[in-house]
Order: structure tokens, then C-alpha cells, then sequence
């Protein structure tokens, strides 16, 4: 069944219920919006602290779009590309798409005007929909992708080189397309962290859509009293797939234009938030909030909050202990995904497996895993090897890109590039990337390990462990350290608390520096290697 159906049925049993509330909270002016003055305006969405629509109205904005994009000769298989900020308009768009038989394309938000072309271009995007944060990422382009597509522009002041999404969907009729829809057809396009180069496109079909949204609600069993908050951008598989679980359920769904820790509390207080998804980054600046007293937990109602989970990146277990310190109540819980199967759900630890923080978990509703060597052999149980999975939400291919695709697409096996390791009682530990392995002397060192260690230094605030090359060992382990706030650390401090650590897994190098992570909270690590890697570097390196 597509998804589109869920919000059909969603906007017919629960019609004037809420379905989406948007958040600002660094707005002055506390003007709240409900869903029934949303019907009579489209307010600038940065001039008003909360705005909300009911299910009725998200479907009704969905069909109008859908109507505009066919009248302008949208067809199946067609594709659409999204370029907004977190916004209540974001998901009805999503949706319209959908419901035309047409591609939706998400893109991200940090993507420079090349980086826009570029995705434009590879996903052969027919029509463009953008915001106000990117006018002038678009303006710089809009001459070259606009020869043979349409732009829209969702906000106030549309400029001159778009058309304006308002006026437009006004008048639009607010019926359900009569398209009819399958689970085989192709749905959406998303496109991959790109930590490394350009991004490839993830093609996808509705099924993959849907079975992502059964398994986010087979996992945390979301209800219609459920409300889900969401920080983490659209654009990404994870923060969607997880919104899902509130759109099977009929829950309401928060989107707050903020990661700072007191509007995420206070929004949990507000909204009465008992779902929360949330980033390694975000879980560390809570805590070290509620460390110095920036933050009092008695200042909110939290008591409704009953699940917080993570994803996106491997989470380092004394961090969430620290977190059960000051959150007994909550349940906890790993999700293990990637884009190309659709986001989370293809491991998790569940929440009954609190005891087994650190490791991503079993495998997830629906899904098949195996933990395999270099000829695709499984491993035995306790051997470090690359984590494959299958399951029906697994990727079609990477859209025209055939070569790359044969390197990940096996006997409907997904090779992940992931190394995992599986323990006595079956629980999958993330060891590293494939890629960001350090083979030292002819050691491997998985990075994951040291900055599990590291991180527990009471002046860390964040690490990242990296190779660099060395022409004695290949390659050494460098750690770059993020020191909190307050706190003092010296390269002889580090080299002394690393000697609990064996003596090959010891970083040879240690410097300080932020650690850039991407909007999924994903270290960029090859941002950190082109920083670090310089001749100058290399060659101290080996004279030490």
C-alpha cells in the first residue's frame, strides 16, 4: 500500500486533529497560529513562534499541489526536488509529489549552488521547490537549471526568477488526484551523505516508503497519543522515516527550528513531546547544560517523555549512561539505518535491551543481516567483518550510476561498508566504517573503539580518531580533540590517559580542533584528513 494512503485515511478519521506543529523558538514575538487561521493565510513562518495544521488540512495542501504540479504537466515518474529548512509546508509538499505518481527529490540544505546543479542535473529534476534561506544559492544558478524546469518558491517576497508556491496552490483544487499508485512504482530520490565527493542518488519505491513506516512503529510502538519531536532536517531518511511512525499512528508530529538544549526541553514541555530523536551532538550539549546548571530539569513538565532514541552514527555507551543518570524514566533506544534501506530500522538495540548500550542492536522488523568477509562469507560470531543487509526497503539502484551500484547491490544483499562484530547473545556492535579503518603496521585500529575511550575524559567534548599516512607503519591513528568549555587538555594529558589503552591502539598524534559533523550528526571525517594531512604534518610525523 503507499503511503499516501496513510494520510487519506489519517485526514478522514482524525480530520481536525493536529497533525504537524512547526516551532521557532528564536522568534521574539510569541504569535501562535492554529490550523484553522493557517487556512486563511500563509504567514512568513519566521515572523511566528508556532504554527499548526490539523490532518484535514495537511491533506488538503498536499492535493492542492499535486493539482498545480499536474496542471503544469507533472507526470508518473516525472521528479521534483525539495530545497526547504524544517517548515510546516515541507511534509504537504513531500506528499503532493507523491500523490502525482511523480519522484520526490529532497535535497540538502548545506548544498552550495554547484553541489544544487550537480543534484539538479543527476536526478534529472523537473521542478525545483525552494525556500527563503536559499534565493541566493538558486539566483546564482537559476539561468542554467531553468531552461527546461520550473521553480517555485515557497515564503514571502517570491523573486523574480521563481514563481510563488502560494498564489499558485490558492486556487488549486483541494481533491485527490485520481492517480493511481502501486507499491512497485518509484517514489523517491535521496541522496547519499557525500562526506566524500558529490552525492550519489538513492532511488526508491513506494514499498521501501512504506516498510519504513511499519517498522518505526513495530519498533516503538507510537500511538495516537504519541507526539513525536523532531529537530533533525527532512531532507534525511532518518528524521523522516521516524516521523513516519507518527503518521502511521495518527500522532502528532513536532518540527523545532532549533537544536539548542533549552528549546529542545522546553518544546517537550510545551507540546508535550513523550518521542524525541535526537544526535550525538545534541545529547552531549543537553548534558553538559545540566551540568554547569545552565539547564534545571524542575523547570519542565517532562514526566509524558517516554523514549529517546539515536541513530545516524555510532553512540558511545558512557554517554548514555550518563543520560539514564538524569533521565531514570525514559526508555532508550538504537537505531541502526543508512539511505540506501531507507533510514532507520534495518538494526536496532530496543528498549528492553538497555544493558547492551554501545552495540546498534538485532536485526529490525522485516529486514535480514549477516556480518560477511572480503568473498562474502559470513563470519563466525566474534570476527570483525562488513554488515549486509536485505529486506524490501532496500534501495532500486543509485540512479545512473550502474558501476557504483554493482559494488553494493549483491544477490539483493546490501553491502553497507559498515565493519560490525556479533556477540555471544547475537547483538551487532558498529566497529567503523570500511573506509575510516587504520591499518597500522599491519593492525587494524577502528576508530570507533579510541574515540569511545577518549570521549570518556571528563574535559572531552567531542573526538574524532582519523589515519594518517606514515611510511614506516602505512598509517597512524591521530586523535582530534574538542575540549568543553571550562575545561584544559594538553597533548601529554591525552598521551597519559591513552596509556590504559593497548599500545598499538594509542594515538600517535593528538590535536585540537572543533569536530565538524554534518547535519545527521555524522564526523566529517575527511573534512578533518584534508585539514590534518598536509606534506608539513606528514613530515613532522615521521620525524617523530
Amino acid at each position: 500500500m503507499p503511503i499516501t494512503e496513510l494520510l487519506e485515511r489519517n485526514s478522514m478519521q482524525y480530520g481536525n486533529d493536529v497533525s504537524l506543529v512547526e516551532i521557532n523558538p528564536e522568534v521574539k514575538e510569541k504569535r501562535r497560529v492554529t490550523w484553522k487561521e493557517y487556512e486563511l493565510m500563509e504567514p512568513n513562518p519566521m515572523t511566528h513562534y508556532r504554527r499548526e495544521i490539523s490532518w484535514h488540512v495537511f491533506n488538503e495542501k498536499a492535493n492542492r499541489f499535486a493539482n498545480l504540479l499536474l496542471e503544469r504537466g507533472i507526470e508518473k515518474g516525472d521528479k521534483v526536488g525539495i530545497l526547504l529548512m524544517n517548515c510546516l509546508e515541507w511534509l504537504p509538499i513531500y506528499f503532493g509529489i507523491l500523490k502525482t505518481g511523480a519522484l520526490v527529490v529532497p535535497f540538502n540544505f548545506r548544498y552550495a549552488s554547484d553541489e544544487i546543479k550537480y543534484c539538479v542535473e543527476l536526478a534529472e529534476v523537473d521542478i525545483l521547490v525552494f525556500g527563503p534561506e536559499f534565493i541566493g544559492r538558486v539566483e546564482e544558478i537559476a539561468d542554467e537549471i531553468s531552461k527546461n524546469r520550473l521553480l517555485f518558491y515557497v515564503g514571502t517576497n517570491c523573486p523574480t526568477f521563481a514563481e510563488d508556491y502560494v498564489s499558485l496552490t490558492a486556487n488549486c483544487s483541494s481533491k485527490t488526484p485520481d492517480i493511481k499508485l502501486t507499491d512497485d512504482d518509484d517514489a523517491a530520490i535521496y541522496f547519499s551523505s557525500g562526506t566524500t565527493g558529490f552525492p550519489k542518488a538513492i532511488l526508491h519505491k513506494h514499498r521501501s516508503l512504506m516498510h519504513s513506516a511499519i517498522v518505526e512503529q513495530k519498533h516503538h510502538k507510537q500511538t495516537k497519543e504519541d507526539v513525536f519531536l523532531c529537530i533533525a532536517p527532512l531532507y534525511h531518511t532518518g528524521a523522516k522515516m521516524h516521523w513516519f511512525g507518527s503518521l502511521i499512528s495518527g500522532g502528532k508530529g513536532v518540527l523545532l527550528r532549533s537544536a539548542k538544549p533549552k528549546f529542545i526541553l522546553q518544546a517537550v514541555s510545551e507540546e508535550k513531546c513523550s518521542i524525541v530523536f535526537l544526535l550525538v551532538p545534541w545529547v552531549q550539549d543537553i548534558l553538559e547544560s545540566l551540568d554547569k546548571g545552565d539547564l534545571k530539569l524542575e523547570d519542565y513538565e517532562l514526566a509524558q517523555w517516554r523514549l529517546m532514541h539515536i541513530g545516524a552514527q555510532p553512540v558511545p555507551p558512557s554517554l548514555i549512561n550518563k543520560w539514564l543518570e538524569y533521565f531514570p524514566h525514559n526508555q532508550y533506544d538504537t537505531n541502526y539505518g543508512l539511505s540506501e534501506a531507507i533510514g532507520p530500522g534495518c538494526v536496532h538495540l530496543g528498549v528492553e535491551n538497555v544493558h547492551k548500550v554501545g552495540k546498534i542492536g538485532k536485526v529490525g522488523y522485516g529486514w535480514e543481516v549477516k556480518i560477511v568477509d572480503e568473498k562474502g562469507e559470513k563470519v563466525k560470531q566474534g570476527e570483525v567483518g562488513e554488515l549486509i543487509v536485505k529486506g524490501p526497503a532496500v534501495m532500486t539502484c543509485y540512479y545512473r550510476n550502474e558501476k557504483a551500484t554493482k559494488e553494493v547491490l549483491k544477490d539483493g544483499w546490501l553491502f553497507t561498508g559498515d565493519m560490525a562484530q556479533e556477540d555471544e547473545d547475537g547483538f551487532i556492535l558498529l566497529v567503523d566504517r570500511k573506509k575510516d579503518v587504520i591499518i597500522s603496521g599491519g593492525e587494524n585500529l577502528y576508530p570507533v573503539q579510541i574515540e569511545d575511550f577518549i570521549r570518556t575524559n571528563e574535559a572531552v567534548h567531542d573526538v574524532a580518531v582519523i589515519g594518517l599516512p606514515d611510511k614506516r607503519l602505512g598509517e597512524i591513528a591521530a586523535a582530534v580533540i574538542e575540549i568543553k568549555p571550562g575545561y584544559s587538555l594538553t597533548e601529554y594529558e591525552v598521551n597519559e590517559f591513552c596509556m590504559k589503552l593497548p599500545r598499538y591502539k594509542r594515538p600517535r598524534k593528538v590535536f585540537f580542533e572543533d569536530i565538524p559533523r554534518n547535519p545527521t550528526g555524522k564526523i566529517e571525517k575527511n573534512t578533518l584528513r584534508k585539514m590534518f594531512c598536509t606534506e608539513n604534518l606528514v613530515e613532522a610525523q615521521n620525524r617523530g
